[in-house]
């Protein structure tokens, strides 16, 4: 069999091992001692801290449903819940105190004061005559032209504008609608008029439903997919080298490459195939990193929150305590955990700082910085990495990855593009 070597044990590494194993003779090399990259956990106190968010699984596609249930048992490994998430919007005037309106926003418009309301269907008409009835995806220039004139100026001044420059800290009409494709909410006007009136609860935005491990989080997706892999832990690659038609890593030859890491890396240790011109394009994308924020909260029914709020630095509270019963151990009554996120580096002052100004009476237990969390592209981006991906496959060196291939996937949509690539081998 011919040798592929994988660099990194995240879930995008993992599934290609599982999909070419039967094929290949496969090793993977993780710099960590533990397999997961951003969906690695691990305990605190007893409870369980998901490092980089809190991630859940449920897909559209039904070859990456197919192939995931064949690896676990859903019904002993797994619990189905259904996301009950809310916006936290404060009460204006300095005041802490926040109204809990129900996920998506644009739904729940009839819970604001009449002027509120009146203002909200206005919007509503002006969209109708500027961008008409039926406007799609790309009728819009950026995302926050689409944001603008999909929802209105007042959910966007808000909550749209002030939430996602929390996230991407960025003027909103520079981030290209190509990045956000499939991930985006497209209520149409009239659908937003009856859900309002019909107080219409809906349930068909992303993960909507979805399933959490019983144990230990997506720890426990790790840990069981590399199972019976050839796996070579704490081993930090520093040069991918060609020599002739062979692959030279760590002294040991492999006929083909699959690289899940960070492009910014690869670029730097590939050796042997002349990757250059792409040096600057590559150095130049730009990226955001999380401080996610271990605590302890006063207990709610909520999966997700999310805080336009301007009176401190957080964008969403991910109640992770509320996902599974083994997550909190030995907690006071009435008591949960929770990820409180941040967009980048906040040191520990800073975040104690904030969380008194955060809802729920947060505790902190703990902190992680992720360097690299959210990926932003431009509107070259995708055509860069695609020109990359051809030049070098022609050496059977092929990358896959939310940081290989600079887009911005959940779990299921990095199973889904690993797939997807697999299958062009």
């Amino acid at each position: 069999m011919e040798k592929i070597a994988i660099i990194g044990a995240g879930i995008s590494g993992l599934s290609v091992a599982h999909f070419l194993s039967d094929r290949y003779d496969i090793t993977v090399f993780e710099k960590e001692n533990r397999a997961g990259g951003l969906i690695r956990c691990l305990r605190v106190n007893g409870n369980l801290f998901h490092i980089c968010g809190g991630h859940v699984f449920n897909s559209k596609r039904q070859d990456v449903l197919d192939w995931f249930w064949s690896k676990f048992i859903q019904s002993e490994e797994f619990s189905k819940a259904d996301r009950n998430s809310c916006v936290f919007m404060d009460k204006g005037n300095n005041s802490l105190e926040y109204d809990n309106i129900p996920y998506p926003i644009e739904n729940h418009m009839y819970l604001f004061s009449e002027e509120i309301q009146k203002s909200f269907y206005k919007d509503l008409e002006e969209i109708d005559k500027n961008k008409g009835l039926n406007a799609k995806l790309t009728d819009y220039d950026n995302f926050g032209d689409f944001l603008r004139w999909r929802f209105g100026k007042t959910l966007y001044d808000m909550y749209f504008e002030p939430y996602n420059k929390k996230v991407w800290r960025r003027d909103l009409t520079t981030v290209p609608m190509s990045w956000m494709g499939g991930k985006l909410p497209m209520p149409t006007t009239q659908e937003m008029r009856e859900n309002n009136a019909n107080k219409v609860e809906e349930r068909a935005f992303v993960h909507s439903t979805f399933w959490y491990e019983r144990m230990n989080g997506s720890q426990y997706i790790a840990d069981k997919l590399a199972i019976g892999l050839k796996i070579i832990y704490d081993s930090e690659i520093t040069s991918i080298d060609r020599m002739g038609e062979k692959w030279i890593i760590c002294g040991k030859e492999f006929d083909k490459v699959v690289f899940c890491g960070n492009i910014k890396d690869m670029i730097k240790i590939v050796k042997g195939i002349d990757l250059s011109k792409y040096n600057t394009d590559v150095e130049s994308l730009e990226y955001h990193g999380t401080t996610a924020v271990f605590c302890e909260i006063d207990k709610n029914p909520y999966s997700w929150i999310y805080q336009p709020s301007r009176q401190h630095e957080s964008h969403r509270i991910i109640c992770t305590g509320n996902f599974a019963e083994s997550n909190n151990s030995e907690l006071p009554k009435g008591r949960i955990t929770a990820t409180v996120e941040f967009t980048d580096a906040i040191n520990k002052e800073g975040i104690l700082e904030n969380l008194k100004r955060i809802p729920l009476n947060p505790k902190y237990l703990d902190h992680k910085f992720n360097k690299y969390t959210y990926p932003i592209q431009d509107a070259n981006t995708r055509t860069i990495i695609n020109k990359l991906k051809k030049e070098t496959s022609l050496s059977n060196f092929y990358f896959t990855g939310r940081f290989a291939d600079w887009e911005y996937y959940n779990m299921d949509v990095a199973i889904g593009a690993a797939m997807d690539m697999c299958k062009t081998l």
